[in-house]
């Protein structure tokens, strides 16, 4: 299966396993609850997609690569006990408590969340030393003579053997004891979790015109030759840092992520061209619903332009888009503490309100960031979260200023000071609704102009395609519609039909 698919099926797993009947207990009992066994090359996401699940279900995550653990620090470190046994005393071995199995425990104190995953990665190339105690833990989830807590969940990954010389192939009992998926690559998935990421639109562009150069792993007289979707990933990463540094991207940087020489000079190459294109296609004129006199360029233009066209277009609206639904979600934040400090305005005045919000929303960070449960999207949330209340806390000091006030106690200056953080927000709702006019404005600008250019081509078709991939994207058109979208959408549609009716009639003729 593929990564995306592999992901929901990581994400029902743990679901079910963590379903309980009516007296609490687990419908699939611990020693039934086989741990899923990732194994698929290097660098396609196994690790990404388990943080995802966590991050989506909202319970922990504990993650180890368990070649780099020896047995002692697996299942702990040996000591000598005293034990009466016939009523005579003996000394006997014990172990202390495992790494793995102590860092869980410490987790769920931290966050107070009693269920999680434990991620082990390259889990078949342990060492000799750990590999027989490897069978004991994958069915009762105990390291040495310590069990990992109920709740958590096991999930391993692990490269094929011909990415990794330390892999051992696992005998029939311990496969046996596993839910094993077979992961392949696939360009579709990588692009699907690229919008959502924000990889840059050059390669995802360049990608889809030469696919067989998203994933491959070599062997000649040169060496290793390979290339994955995490060297995009992070190629995407420092391209995007430097285009706000303003630093060129040189075809040592590229081979310093892809790491075969013939991708990376291409890369480069394509990419200096993409930079190009915004100029020579009026891309942002185009957006802007500028009128564009001269069609001809880019109808005479090559297909794979056209692509990289489609593609500019593209990641300027998902941008928006992607804006458009980090703000709803923040806006939603902010609309819920104002409703509950309304209700409460008699208790604590309104800038008192605000500062402890700021500090209550910084504690929790900080909670979340020693557990490493605050991803970087919830971060930024809050961290916008807290500016805003900041800007409306400064502007109400501001106000008091003026009038020369302080903190007003009665509820009749309470409420004063309410309305006028009410007004601050509502003043930044519409600023917000005029940027969603403007996304929805540049959507409706770029189908005009394709419809235009290029009729009912398939240039039109792969734009509405690629729309209809991004979920920020639907999220957007579901929540505010875009009648422009919905013509064209639907008229393409009936086009589809009738002609899929059509073909069928002929076939029913040729009979």
């Amino acid at each position: 299966m593929n990564i995306q698919e592999a992901k929901e099926e990581i994400k029902r797993t743990v679901e079910a396993y963590h379903k309980r009947d009516e007296d609490g207990i687990y419908k699939i009992p611990v020693e039934k609850q086989r741990p899923l066994f990732l194994m698929g090359p290097p660098g396609i996401g196994k690790t990404a997609i388990v943080e995802q699940v966590a991050e989506e279900l909202g319970i922990n995550l504990i993650s180890y690569t368990i070649t780099h653990h020896t047995r002692q620090s697996a299942i702990g470190l040996p000591f000598i006990s005293k034990k009466i046994y016939g009523k005579k005393e003996y000394s006997v071995t014990e172990y202390t408590m495992s790494e793995i199995v102590a860092s869980v425990y410490e987790q769920i104190e931290r966050t107070g969340i009693e269920e999680g995953i434990l991620f082990l990665d390259e889990i078949n190339a342990v060492s000799e030393t750990l590999s027989p105690t490897m069978l004991q833990f994958l069915q009762y989830k105990t390291f040495g003579m310590h069990r990992v807590p109920e709740g958590f969940i096991i999930v391993t990954a692990g490269n094929p053997s011909e990415f990794n010389k330390s892999v051992r192939d696992f005998d029939i009992a311990t496969l046996d004891r596993l839910r094993k998926i077979d992961i392949e690559e696939d360009f579709q998935s990588f692009k699907s979790y690229a919008y959502q990421a924000g990889v840059h639109s050059a390669i995802t562009s360049y990608l889809e015109i030469k696919k067989d150069r998203f994933y491959f792993v070599k062997q000649d007289i040169e060496g290793k030759r390979y290339v994955t979707a995490r060297s995009w990933e992070d190629l995407s990463k420092i391209l995007q840092v430097y285009e706000e540094l303003h630093y060129p991207l040189e075809k040592e940087l590229c081979q310093e992520y892809l790491a075969d020489p013939e991708v990376a000079e291409d890369f480069s190459l394509y990419y200096s061209l993409y930079q190009k294109y915004k100029e020579i296609y009026h891309v942002p004129d185009i957006l802007e619903g500028a009128e564009i006199k001269d069609t001809r360029l880019f109808l005479e233009a090559p297909f794979d332009e056209k692509l990289s066209l489609l593609s500019l277009l593209t990641d300027a609206l998902q941008n928006a888009f992607t804006d458009y639904v980090k703000e709803k979600e923040l806006f939603s934040r902010v609309f819920r503490f104002l409703k509950n400090m309304k209700d409460g305005l008699s208790e604590v005045p309104v800038k008192q309100a605000l500062e402890e919000e700021m500090k209550r929303q910084r504690k929790r960070m900080a909670s979340l960031k020693e557990a490493r449960m605050l991803s970087k999207k919830e971060e930024s949330l809050r961290l916008q979260l807290i500016q805003m209340l900041s800007e409306f806390y400064s502007a109400l000091t501001e106000q008091h200023s003026a009038e020369g006030t302080s903190n007003r106690e009665d509820r009749e200056e309470n409420e004063a000071d309410f309305s006028f953080v009410k007004d601050c927000f509502k003043r930044k709702e519409e600023e917000r609704q005029e940027k969603i006019g403007k996304s929805g404005e540049m959507l409706s600008n770029a189908l005009h102009f394709l419809g235009n250019t290029f009729g009912e081509g398939q240039e039109l078709l792969l734009f509405l395609s690629e729309i209809g991939k991004s979920r920020n994207a639907l999220e957007f058109l579901s929540d505010i519609g875009n009648e422009t979208y919905t013509r064209y959408n639907q008229y393409l549609l009936l086009k589809d039909k009738q002609k899929a009716l059509q073909e069928e009639a002929e076939e029913a003729l040729k009979k």
